[in-house]
This record gives C-alpha cells, structure tokens and sequence, in this order.
C-alpha cells in the first residue's frame, strides 16, 4: 500500500478536507462550512473556534484511515488576536473586512515605491487587510486587545497551533511583510510598535512542524507547515513551471502567472520564490461572492442561475461591476463599489445574472492584463475553484479572455497544493512541480469563440472606463 496524505482547505467558507494516494486518487472527502459575522458597515469576522470545530470533524471522519503526512493551508489575510495560551481575544477579521482602511493609507504613505521593491520585491500595497493596519487599527480602538495579544496568527497557523502546539507560521502567507529573502522587513514592521514581537516565527512551508494531538483522529500524523490558500490553489492547479498561468474562482478570483523575473507592476503580488517557483499573483474582492449575493436577492440558487444561461445572450445586457466591498487586485482600492449599469425596463433576471458573471469575468480580465505585464504574456491558462463547476461560466470566462482554460478534474485545488507540500515535506517527491505533476488531472477545456472577441474587446474597455467613474459617485453615496 502506498502512502496516504492528509490535505485540509480552511477556506474563507467552509472546511474542506480529502485523503489523497500519491498519485491523486481521492480516498475520503469532507466539507462543511461555517458562518460568516457582519454587524456593522464594513465589518466581516469569523469565530475562530468554528475552524477548529470542523477541522476535527474532519479528523474523525478519516480515523480509521492509515495517513502519514498532512498539510493545512487557508484563508488570508485573515487574522486572530491570541493571548500567551493561544485563546482567541477576539472574532477572527477576515480579509473582507474594511475597518482599517484609513490606517492602511496612513502606513501606505510611508512607504515609497522604491522601498517596497527594495524591500519586498514588488510594490505591494499596504491596504485594509495587510497585517500591520489590522494591528494598529486593535491598538488604536481596542487598546485592551492589542495589550494582551501574544501573537497574531493567520488562520492556518491558529489550527496547527492548537493540532500541534507550536506557534508557527511561513513566510508566503505573510505577504507585504516578508522580503525575497524569507525574512521579516523589520523596517516595515517596525512602522507599527509591538508588531515584530507578536509575530509568529517563520519555517519553510514543507517544514514538518509537529504531529497532530492525541485528542484529534489521525493523532501522531506529522504535519508540515503549508501556506496560503491562494499560493497552494495557484500551485496546485498548475502553476508550477515558469510561464504556467492558473485562474482559481472561489469567493474571490485568483490568477497567477508562475515567472521568475518582475517588471515592478503596480497591482501585483509577487511572492518570494520557494522550490524555485515565483509566483505572481492577484486576488479580486468579489468574484463568487458576487454570485451568491445576486441568487440570495434574486430568490434562485447557483444551479437555477446556470442553468438559465444556456439560453443565448441577449442584447442588450447590462454591465456589473462586482466591486461589492472594494477591490483587491489590481486596483487597491477599499472605497469602491459595485453597481449595474445601462438598465432598462425590458431586462429580466437572466439578463442581470449573465451580467454578474461577465463582470466577474471582466475583472479576472482586468487582473490577467496586469499579471502579463509583470510576467509575461501567457497563451492559454488551468483553472479550478467551485466557480468553474459552472460549464456556462468557464465559456463565459474564455470568451472575455481570448484564451483557452482548461480545468482541474479533482476540482480542489487548494487540497491538492497541500498534499504536494505534505509529499514533499515527507521526502516522498524531490520538488514541488514534481509532486504537483503526480496529483493533478484535467477534464475539461473552454475554448473561446472568435465571434464574440468584439464584443468582450468593447464590453472590457467601457468595464474600465465605468469602474473609473464608478469610483468617485460610490465615494459620494458612501458619505450620506
């Protein structure tokens, strides 16, 4: 019998988890979510205690399964205030949240675009949910807080924390924070006091950090260290060899390009290079969260949705601009909001859920136009996320691109990341790209059709001429 790995997606909705052969045969699944906490504008927290929950369900549901190696990877910038014995002092801020917005500009200003590529590799913005504006929004309003937090973790690193007992964390997940050496920037951090000592220390993401606790299953599993749920999807679709590009669609879309050489484009992640992968990266705020707002107000499910686009496109049909809770990549901009544009008094629900998976589209374009300029044109791109369960939405997405996508079969490719990395860390795999090779299987291509590249073409150039004066009116409307 060959060896069984553990991978755990702690996602920004549920906990998903798979035990994985070393060639990608799924042997057991588990996903549950969890609920997601909005009392106030702008403010979205989670209870750390959920994940952890579910996380051992997880555990349970695998006990009697021979595992020897797992990974965990989640959600970021997400991040827990915890006291000396790990206890959360407050909810967990997901990386929605807005609450401090005036204090990532107030540390943004600090920092010229000649320090951050010095420093950090690439001009990576300083924005609600960088770490250092979280930590001086709790010093500010919750002095009580700030004074007694230990460390602040990252979700995966709470979990390994109380599945291990070591307070460890990597360093891709800490983005804006860690330079191309794997180390802290102790200039950035020091522009916030208190923050370096609350830091947790930084080991290699296929470090093995500990085994699972004997009140968990799978007890005495030996755990590497992972990392962000963006780098392990990215990874673990496909982007794991230079000029290979992924497009993952969760909550948000994600797009990567894996290149070794940056242009220093504004708008871009570019992670330090692990396993000799570089990684250049962009997240959008809102991309199936678009999708689940409009069902919910539009009284439908995701299925109903999908289904009603089989029916040709009508014209016209409204823009959207998913710009729900401000946008990540590659704006940078927290005070953005989303709108419908060029409605009229003969459009149906169809017609506006077509519009909010185009724009949705259209900002994954908007993102891939930026990723090329720091890493290169890309011909065509692998895709994964529960996003591309949907085959109308994927030839959605590669009409608006002009590019092929093809798909992930074990669609889960954040687990997937993740095994590879356990792999790795348990010696069973000389590289990551070699491991990822091992796992990965593909079952479905889009192609885009030529007889709407004229369309898109306009759609995307007036997509960015109204996310422009989008801009200024959601600032008005924000301040009334």
């Amino acid at each position: 019998m060959g060896e069984r790995y553990l991978g755990i997606d702690l996602g920004t909705t549920s906990v998903k988890a798979a035990v994985l052969t070393g060639d990608g045969e799924c042997l057991a699944q588990f996903g549950e979510g969890y609920a997601t906490s909005r009392p106030g504008p702008g403010i979205v927290e989670q209870d750390p205690a959920d994940w952890m929950r579910l996380t051992g369900q997880a555990l349970h549901q695998f006990s009697g399964l021979a595992v020897s190696f797992g990974c965990l990877s989640s959600q970021v910038n997400t991040h827990v205030f915890v006291d000396a014995k790990g206890r959360a002092l407050a909810p967990a801020i997901l990386w929605q949240d807005m609450r401090a917005a005036a204090e990532a500009a107030e540390l943004d200003a600090l920092l010229s675009h000649a320090q951050k590529m010095a420093w950090l590799g690439a001009p990576i913005p300083v924005d609600a949910s960088h770490p250092l504006a979280r930590m001086l929004w709790m010093a500010r309003h919750r002095p009580e807080v700030w004074a007694a937090t230990a460390q602040v973790l990252l979700p995966k690193d709470y979990c390994l924390l109380h599945l291990t007992g070591r307070v460890v964390t990597d360093p891709l997940a800490n983005v804006g924070l860690v330079g191309p050496d794997l180390r802290y920037v102790e200039q950035i951090l020091a522009l916030v006091p208190g923050a370096a000592r609350r830091m947790a220390p930084l080991a290699g993401v296929t470090e093995v950090v500990g085994r699972i606790g004997v009140v968990f299953g799978l007890a005495g599993v030996r755990m590497v260290n992972g990392t962000m749920d963006g780098w392990a999807g990215l990874f673990g679709a496909g982007c794991s060899r230079e000029g290979a590009a992924v497009w993952l669609s969760g909550t948000s879309e994600v797009l990567g390009i894996c290149a070794d050489e940056a242009a220093g484009t504004p708008g871009v992640v570019v992670f330090p290079a692990v396993g000799g992968l570089r990684l250049h990266a962009g997240p959008t705020q809102s991309g199936g969260a678009s999708q689940m707002w409009f069902c919910q107000i539009a009284g439908m499910t995701v299925e109903a949705l999908t289904a009603e686009l089989q029916a040709p496109r009508r014209s016209p049909t409204p823009l959207f601009l998913p710009q729900l809770a401000g946008e990540r990549a590659p704006l940078w901009d927290s005070t953005l909001r989303g709108a419908f544009l060029g409605l009229d008094a003969g459009m149906t629900t169809l017609d506006l859920g077509r519009a909010v998976l185009e724009g949705v589209a259209l900002s994954g374009r908007h993102v891939l136009g930026t990723l090329e300029a720091s890493a290169g044109t890309v011909d065509s791109l692998t895709c994964g996320g529960g996003g591309f369960r949907s085959d109308p939405w994927g030839q959605i997405r590669s009409d608006i691109v002009g590019k092929p996508l093809t798909r992930l079969a074990v669609n889960q490719p954040v687990i997937l990341g993740s095994v590879a990395m356990a792999m790795q860390g348990a010696g069973a795999a000389e590289t990551l790209a070699g491991a990822q090779a091992r796992l990965a299987r593909y079952d479905k291509v889009w192609t885009p059709d030529p007889s709407k590249r004229g369309l898109y073409d306009q759609l995307f150039g007036i997509y960015l001429e109204a996310v422009q004066a989008n801009a200024a009116t959601g600032r008005k409307l924000a301040s009334l």
